[in-house]
């Protein structure tokens, strides 16, 4: 099986399996250093020890459970994992690829091609998946592939392909650890300030509005559609989406299983980025959108082949019986060709919230709840005027509104199951 970015499949449900190995492949100059490594993460997504972090200079951990290899032929290099070893501690692994002194040699991930990982049964020498991945890299000199975690009592794998600038430290950062250099050697050091604090009030609010609609154990896959078009542009450039952004990553973070937020962005094209998670989120923006000069942006608005790749992306790439909650953010008027994707999309496990945010009238917004043609009423519109001066509490409480009365209906009707 094939993987595309940002996939969850499981690993282990209906399966007996105990060791696996991620193999490692690319094509280079060979006079890069190119290399694989991973990190053992806790509940707060901190790599708690210097230890934790498994690469070529630190080949084993947890007794044996993790080791790190170098591999010939095909495969550069290898991870081999004792599922039954990890102590339950150990939530989830999260894979990288590295360029050592990208930066200094004047190397990164464009100069890097054919990277790809496999997931392997090692017992059986049994390729389970394999994911291809950095095609849409540039100047980055590391990646986080993708994340081994626990969920239910499994293993479940996620793609995720996420390119990073300056290399191995910014990895580490990332995952709470710091690098020091110190007679030309680099050594690993546990972070002791605190991480992701930003956030957890936030998610805090959230758990509070799901136990007043009583959905404190609803799960859901959760997507953010970004407008981009034109009049939009204000709002990118004076922090008001990166907010946003914030804001509904808290969602996430309490309905999606792997609290990953999934976002597209559109004007007359769209683009599916990547994913937002807790140890990422800052300057998200700035970095995914404003910065890339691979995405489109500042065009008229075009709305129906965005809505199309989400539920591409949630019916057939990610088929799953558990739903998806879409927030779509636009300032201006949709185009009327939407109706007829959100009634043919009826039959399916998604939920449409639409928040209108400035000045527009919104007709086409307007008139969701009386729309025809739909097994169930899957999409809802709010408006909110400027979306900056409204409080979290306020936001949350009206864009968790009618989802619950959603859920209820597409049970009732066979379209999700409990």
């Amino acid at each position: 099986m094939l993987l595309s970015k940002g996939q969850k499949i499981d690993v282990t449900k209906g399966k007996t399996l105990s060791n696996i190995s991620l193999q490692f492949g690319w094509l280079s100059d060979s006079r890069m250093s190119i290399d694989a490594s991973c990190f053992i993460l806790s509940n707060n997504n901190r790599c708690e020890k210097d230890e934790d972090f498994i690469f070529y200079a630190n080949p084993n951990a947890l007794g044996g459970a993790i080791t790190h290899i170098q591999v010939g032929g095909v495969d550069k290099e290898a991870i081999k994992i004792c599922l039954s070893k990890l102590p339950d501690s150990a939530t989830k692994i999260a894979f990288s690829l590295t360029i050592h002194e990208g930066e200094k040699y004047g190397y990164s991930m464009k100069d890097v091609s054919n990277m790809y990982v496999k997931l392997m049964d090692a017992e059986r020498n049994e390729e389970l998946f394999c994911y291809e991945y950095g095609s849409d890299l540039l100047k980055e000199t590391a990646i986080v592939v993708g994340e081994l975690y626990r969920y239910n009592g499994e293993w479940k794998f996620n793609a995720i392909g996420s390119g990073f600038f300056g290399g191995l430290e910014a990895l580490c950062t990332n995952f709470g650890l710091v690098v020091e250099k110190e007679d030309s050697q680099e050594i690993i050091k546990i972070e002791e300030k605190p991480v992701f604090s930003s956030i957890d009030l936030r998610k805090k609010i959230v758990q509070i509005t799901l136990e007043k609609k009583k959905m404190s154990h609803v799960a859901a896959r959760v997507g953010l559609v970004l407008d981009i078009s034109g009049s939009m542009q204000p709002l990118y450039k004076n922090g008001t989406v990166q907010e946003v952004v914030e804001r509904i990553l808290a969602v996430a973070c309490k309905f999606d299983d792997n609290a990953t937020l999934d976002i597209w962005i559109y004007d007359n094209e769209f683009s599916r980025l990547n994913a937002a998670t807790e140890r990422d989120f800052d300057q998200y923006v700035v970095r995914n959108i404003l910065n890339n000069n691979n995405i489109h942006k500042f065009g008229r608005n075009n709305e129906p082949p965005v809505m199309e790749d989400v539920i591409r992306k949630y019916t057939i790439e990610e088929d799953s019986s558990i739903p998806a909650f879409i927030i779509f953010i636009n300032d201006g008027g949709v185009l009327k060709s939407i109706k007829k994707v959100i009634a043919e999309a009826s039959l399916k496990p998604l939920f449409w919230q639409f928040v209108g945010i400035g000045d527009s009238d919104f007709e086409v917004l307007k008139k969701l709840d009386t729309m025809e043609g739909r097994i169930v009423d899957n999409a809802n519109f709010i408006h909110i005027k400027d979306i900056a001066s409204v409080s979290d509490e306020t936001l949350y409480n009206q864009l968790l509104n009618e989802f619950p009365l959603w859920l209820k209906a597409a049970t009732d009707k066979g379209i999700i199951y409990k």
